[in-house]
């Protein structure tokens, strides 16, 4: 019988598609001294920050983590053999089966995906040379990129720790990513960012371009009378609000939309989806017209947009819209889009009735 090891390989060598994961050495020296003068922060936890500590660290400082049998650095090593980033394992516990993989990619090599590559390589090879069980990831909360891996890479959002991270401008909320040895490692299902377009509008993923008008929508007083926003909205909250639909769309959860008139780009309704049923492929969607172009018919424009790629694309069954009583201009925009009335749920908006309606693809046909 093949007993699997306990301790880090030293000579541990994992080969993914673009990158080379293997242990830092002497002849990184040149690249590291490089790295190091620039200020970039990718490289692991006890990294030199001055030259002269650099080959000291690789000869020894690197490989105590190993050493310990804690854990281990990789170097992710481009197939020009340049370090382009870092992964590793650390806080392994042997007897209980677990581990913790961090990551990091140099500033010039993000956003090609190496970190993602990287951890779902490193975890393959946890899972086939070890007897370990179970994998860890966190996050800060604010970090959306890092969030974006963790999601690529398959692992499960299992939690969020409050302020369990301080950094120099303070404390962070963590999220706590999970991974299993039997888990099928694929992304979790999340709206794609996709760009729509209508007779008169373009709707375009949410940007923090779009904060002022989206500050200044959400300040409006009818937007403040009919909807649930925040009460004195600011462009903090547009930008929140900016952050919590990114980690809605991570999650799976919803997607945000800015529509801009395709006459002149300027922005005219901000739409959302939440509360995405995957296993039933239903979603709520909720919208915002800006104040200077409202009575142009544009929420409900958008609105079918989406619905359309809802059930078109993403074989959606129901698109749900609820409008409060009182808020007879979207009751209106729901109907002329399409929707059925179908009841009234009652205290469910401050206190407020709010009628339901619903869209099916059968309604578009």
């Amino acid at each position: 019988m093949c007993t699997l090891p306990s301790v880090f390989d030293p000579e541990v060598t994992v080969i993914t598609g673009r990158l080379r994961l293997r242990p830092f050495g002497p002849g990184d020296e040149a690249r590291i001294r490089s790295i190091v003068e620039t200020g970039a922060t990718f490289l692991p936890p006890g990294a030199p920050t001055h030259v002269a500590g650099v080959s000291q660290w690789l000869s020894a400082g690197v490989h105590e983590l190993r050493d310990s049998g804690q854990g281990v650095h990789l170097a992710m090593a481009d197939p020009d053999g340049r370090v382009v980033g870092a992964v590793s394992l650390f806080k392994t516990s042997w007897g209980a089966g677990t581990t913790e993989i961090g990551y990091g990619v140099h500033p010039l090599h993000r956003g090609r995906g190496f970190a993602t590559e990287a951890v779902r390589g490193l975890v393959d090879w946890v899972f086939t040379t070890t007897d370990l069980r179970r994998i860890d990831l966190t996050a800060n909360l604010d970090n959306l990129a890092s969030l974006r891996v963790a999601q690529k890479a398959g692992f499960t959002w299992e939690g969020v720790l409050r302020e369990a991270s301080v950094e120099d401008d303070g404390p962070h909320d963590l999220v706590l990513f999970g991974m299993l040895r039997d888990d099928d490692r694929a992304p979790s299902e999340s709206l794609p960012r996709a760009e729509l377009r209508s007779r008169r509008l373009r709707l375009r993923p949410l940007g923090v371009q779009d904060v002022p008008d989206l500050a200044a929508t959400g300040a409006d007083p009818l937007t403040q009378a009919m909807t649930g926003v925040p009460r004195g909205y600011s462009e903090a909250d547009a930008r929140a609000f900016l952050a919590v639909t990114e980690r809605m769309r991570i999650r799976g959860q919803g997607i945000a939309w800015a529509g801009e008139e395709l006459d002149g780009g300027r922005f005219a309704v901000n739409l959302d989806l939440r509360d995405v049923d995957w296993i039933n492929r239903t979603v709520e969607v909720g919208y915002m017209t800006a104040p200077w172009a409202r009575g142009n018919g544009y929420a409900g424009e958008a609105v079918l947009a989406v619905a359309r790629w809802l059930f078109g694309t993403l074989a959606f069954q129901r698109l749900l819209l609820r409008a409060a009583v009182s808020n007879t201009a979207s009751q209106r925009v729901a109907e002329k889009a399409g929707f059925t009335r179908e009841g009234v749920a009652r205290n469910a908006l401050r206190g407020e009735d709010l009628v339901v309606y619903s869209l099916v693809p059968a309604d578009l046909v």
